[in-house]
């Protein structure tokens, strides 16, 4: 057990973030996948290190960035569950939307 888990969508996320870097480079696609992957292991024995975030859907999430990517996660649950890897400059509401549609 890893003590995390993905959201099927947030998995898909983390494809689209390395399909859209590795069109320039390779390396940091890579790279960057792996720095999400241990921004989120690093996460399990301390849950809270995210910055909570009320004002997404309707129970409570947490925050944590890697490089533009802010990674969404419900640190209630156990395992931790990954809810979604998004860009930063997206639109606000637009992230909320697509949250609100992961809610299971």
């Amino acid at each position: 057990m890893t003590g995390y888990d993905f959201h099927p969508e947030a998995r898909h996320d983390l494809d689209e973030i390395w399909e859209f870097i590795r069109i320039k480079d390779l390396a940091a696609a890579d790279r960057v996948i792996g720095e999400v992957l241990a921004r989120v292991h690093a996460l399990t024995p301390f849950p809270y290190q995210g910055h909570r975030r009320v004002d997404l859907p309707n129970r409570p999430l947490r925050v944590v960035r890697v490089g533009d990517y802010p990674i969404v996660y419900a640190s209630e649950e156990n395992p931790i569950r990954v809810i979604a890897a998004l860009h930063g400059h997206r639109n606000p509401r637009k992230m909320a939307a697509i949250l609100r549609g992961r809610e299971s």
